[in-house]
């Protein structure tokens, strides 16, 4: 069975109402990304960064996944799919998928400042007070900018076993994520679904200029 290899970013989830920072000059629902989405954010203004969080996870519940979602889901009636998403939401999960891997966290789940393994699903707000078993503040289970991607190594290794592999709504200027496709095989199939792609077809890459929503369709219609 074909191993195909999905790798996703904000522009999937976009067409779900989940809005990106990328779109608003750095801007992420009116803050400035280092002040929400760093450890020295974190530092300066725990409570700002714990209630940006809470409002996301909320935001999280009045969304639901969408067609590319659902269609990345109904692949694997076919083929051995792995999605290696940049997303913190949820929703190939709630799509169906089986097989999916967060490389920058989860905003479902919480962490222990102390021991980054202490780990924890987390569905409602998270507040200063909220501890871990030892006592230590908790907080959201997510990558910040300036931290390490726990999960790259194991991309990797995911991305050389792809007979094909699909990228979807990034802009592959977020490293290391953007490298990934790098790693696949010479005789890999990509395709690239985004309607502003960053890269040109070439003998190996086929772009789709078009949203993850109509672009999967395509691409699922080439691999048939």
């Amino acid at each position: 069975m074909k191993h195909i290899v999905v790798l996703t970013g904000a522009g999937i989830s976009a067409e779900s109402g989940i809005k990106t920072f990328r779109d608003a000059d750095g801007l992420w629902e009116g803050h400035d990304v280092m002040e929400v989405a760093s450890p020295q954010g974190f530092a300066a203004n725990p409570e700002l960064v714990l209630d940006f969080y809470n409002q996301r996870r909320k935001q999280l519940f009045e969304v639901q996944p969408n067609h590319a979602h659902k269609a990345l889901a109904n692949l694997e009636k076919d083929y051995n799919v792995t999605i290696v998403t940049q997303n913190v939401d949820d929703l190939h999960e709630r799509a169906g998928s089986s097989n999916v891997l967060h490389l920058h966290g989860e905003l479902l789940k919480v962490r222990s400042t102390y021991d980054e393994f202490d780990i924890r699903v987390w569905k409602h707000d998270l507040v200063l007070g909220d501890v871990c078993s030892k006592g230590h503040q908790l907080r959201p289970h997510i990558v910040w900018f300036g931290e390490a991607v726990p999960m790259i190594e194991k991309a990797v290794d995911i991305c050389q076993t792809a007979d094909v592999l699909i990228i979807i709504g990034t802009s592959m200027q977020v490293y290391p994520a953007a490298s990934l496709m790098h790693y696949v095989n010479p005789e890999t199939n990509i395709f690239y679904i985004d309607p502003k792609p960053a890269m040109s077809s070439n003998s190996q890459v086929t772009v789709i200029a078009e949203k993850a929503t109509i672009g999967v369709d395509k691409v699922i219609k080439d691999l048939n």
